[in-house]
């Protein structure tokens, strides 16, 4: 799924308690990718390098730095999150209900990553087993994506108007 998308969604799921609660969901939504991906483009720009092309998904993992595929096996791991999340909830006394949106992300990878480009190893490091999906470019995940965002703002925020009246 695309990053804007991964932050929507955790937005809308978890981050409806205020404005600083929906930021903080969407943060987390896009931590994921932006862990991964955002640094390898941090490192383009200082470089002054175009990066990777992702426009052709078959040929381009072999162009991706190592460090990024680790720091996705790693932010990309149901396994991981669960003990991050874990391990914050014994820290800070209280689960930050906002922290789901990482989960959330890695679930909806999990079906729309091919095994072509960036499966989404999300039992990693205890096991290397990965779903092979459809792409989330395709047509067939790409508008039915867009029309469940549609669906879920349209509702979240005529939930919120009633709730003010």
């Amino acid at each position: 799924m695309d990053i804007i998308s991964h932050g929507l969604y955790g937005g809308v799921s978890f981050g409806r308690k205020s404005k600083i609660s929906y930021w903080k969901a969407f943060f987390f939504g896009i931590m994921p990718d932006l862990f991964s991906f955002g640094i390898l483009f941090i490192f383009s720009i200082l470089s002054f390098t175009s990066g990777p092309d992702f426009s052709v998904h078959h040929s381009v993992s072999a162009s991706i730095p190592s460090y990024v595929h680790s720091l996705y096996n790693i932010t990309h791991s149901l396994v991981i999150a669960s003990i991050v999340i874990g391990m914050l909830w014994i820290l800070r006394g209280k689960l930050m209900i906002e922290l789901f949106a990482w989960p959330l992300h890695i679930l909806v990878d999990i079906p729309t990553h091919s095994s072509e480009f960036f499966p989404t190893p999300f039992l990693w490091p205890v096991s290397s087993y990965h779903f092979d999906g459809v792409n989330w470019g395709s047509l067939y995940i790409f508008l039915p994506n867009i029309i469940l965002l549609s669906v879920l703002y349209i509702q979240f925020y005529f939930r919120k108007k009633k709730i003010k009246k």
